[in-house]
C-alpha cells in the first residue's frame, strides 16, 4: 500500500513538473491521474488498490462513532434510570485477528466504547476478556463485536 501512495504522489509531482505549473491544483490533477493509473495497473502491485483501504478505514471511523454514540446513550439509560438495574460480566472474546496492531486496534475500539473494558490478552492472543457494565447475553455481545469492529478491522488490513 505504501509503495502506491508514493507513486501516486510522485505521478502528481511529475504531472506538475511536465506541465511547468507549480500550482496545488496542477499537484491534484496529476493525482488524480496517477490515481487511474494506479488503478489501470493495480494487479501488477502486491497488496490491492490502496483506496479500497482508505474508503475501509473511513468505515471503520464511522462504525465507531455509531457504536460510541449508542454505547453513550445505553449507559446514560442504566445510569439515570431510577433503578440500577444492570447486570455486570466478563466474556471471553475469541478473535481472528493475527497481527499485534490488529488486537491492539480492537482492544482500543472495545475499551473506548462506553460501558465496555478489555481486561486481559490471553498468552496466544486469541482471546480479549471483556468487562461490560450491562451484559445480558455473552453471546449476543461477542457477534455483535465480530460485525462490527472485528470486520472492519480485516477489512482494513487485508
Amino acid at each position: 500500500m505504501a509503495n502506491q501512495v508514493l507513486l501516486n504522489v510522485f505521478l502528481g509531482f511529475m504531472w506538475m513538473f511536465l506541465t511547468t505549473t507549480y500550482e496545488p491544483v496542477a499537484f491534484l490533477k496529476g493525482y488524480f491521474f496517477g490515481l487511474l493509473i494506479i488503478f489501470v495497473f493495480r494487479r501488477f502491485f502486491d497488496s490491492r488498490f490502496y483506496l479500497l483501504r482508505v474508503f475501509a478505514l473511513i468505515n471503520l471511523v464511522y462504525i465507531f462513532i455509531k457504536e460510541l454514540i449508542l454505547a453513550n446513550i445505553s449507559v446514560l439509560k442504566v445510569v439515570l434510570g431510577p433503578t440500577l438495574d444492570m447486570t455486570p460480566g466478563i466474556f471471553a472474546f475469541p478473535t481472528s485477528l493475527e497481527k499485534d496492531w490488529e488486537i491492539t486496534t480492537l482492544a482500543n475500539l472495545i475499551t473506548l466504547t462506553p460501558g465496555t473494558l478489555v481486561i486481559d490478552i490471553s498468552e496466544d492472543k486469541k482471546i480479549l476478556f471483556v468487562h461490560a457494565i450491562d451484559l445480558k447475553d455473552a453471546k449476543e455481545e461477542i457477534a455483535a463485536i465480530q460485525a462490527s469492529f472485528e470486520k472492519a478491522i480485516m477489512e482494513v488490513s487485508r
